[in-house]
């Protein structure tokens, strides 16, 4: 059986799914996409080469801050927490991401 793909994320959704991850407490970017992978039932697999940028991203724009700290596998490794406008961020992309599901699910069944 080939191996299955996992399905393309909607521009922006990245941010967001990082951002509920963080929520409940600091992470470093392994542990980041592990919680994502997890949280889908390995549904989504998040690339690193995808990851590492948003988080950079998200660190300039104010979303996160991090510092470094020792992995569980006591290695150096930077660990990234959500900040107030990173919760506020969570809140908003949150309720735009809910609008556009209710509009999707709307023409799935109508069209």
């Amino acid at each position: 059986m080939p191996p299955r793909e996992s399905p393309q994320l909607l521009p922006g959704t990245l941010y967001m799914l990082v951002l509920r991850s963080l929520s409940r407490g600091p992470l470093h970017g392994y542990a980041i996409a592990r919680r994502i992978e997890d949280a889908s039932s390995n549904g989504l697999e998040i690339e690193d080469g995808s990851l590492y940028p948003a988080l950079n991203r998200m660190l300039v724009k104010g979303w996160l801050a991090a510092e470094w700290g020792t992995s569980e596998n006591n290695r150096r490794a930077r660990f990234y927490r959500l900040t107030a406008e990173g919760r506020k961020q969570l809140a908003a992309e949150s309720k735009e991401f809910a609008k556009l599901v209710r509009a999707i699910q709307l023409v799935m069944r109508t069209a």
